[in-house]
């Protein structure tokens, strides 16, 4: 056996991986119903921002919220969650959940209705500490 690097997950491990998933989740009387999705802010060609994510098993986690520096402030972070939430609501999933760092955006997200669950701290930089935060649908 050998353990490799892959830098991007291509179909074919793709395929192994839904596989998988779903197999183990029935096995286990689970609909895994597992989707990516990304949602993107354009203006024109102009990419504003960007949400990607995944549904599984009744839930949505958003991993990756980003607005070009320039584009901030003009509210469409709350509109790609909006539209990651209308997403889910359509899914039936039962809550979106994602993480963020002490600096980046938990106040924006607690705005939106995110309920912090948990925070994992850093003991070197506290702006490092890792929020996890829910908002049940």
């Amino acid at each position: 056996m050998t353990i490799e690097n892959v830098v991007q997950v291509d179909e074919k491990i793709g395929k192994i991986l839904d596989l998988e998933f779903e197999n183990y989740a029935a096995k286990n009387n689970i609909d895994c119903n597992y989707e990516q999705f990304a949602f993107l802010a354009k203006e024109g060609e102009e990419v504003l921002g960007v949400i990607t994510g995944n549904a599984y098993y009744k839930e949505v986690h958003v991993q990756d919220l980003i607005i070009v520096e320039k584009y901030r402030k003009q509210h469409i972070g709350m509109k790609l969650l909006a539209k990651a939430e209308e997403y889910a609501r359509e899914k039936g999933v039962v809550n979106i959940n994602l993480s963020t760092y002490a600096f980046q955006a938990p106040e924006f997200y607690k705005k939106y209705g995110f309920q912090v669950e948990f925070i994992r701290e850093n003991k070197e930089e506290p702006k490092l500490n890792k929020l996890f935060l829910v908002k049940y649908l």
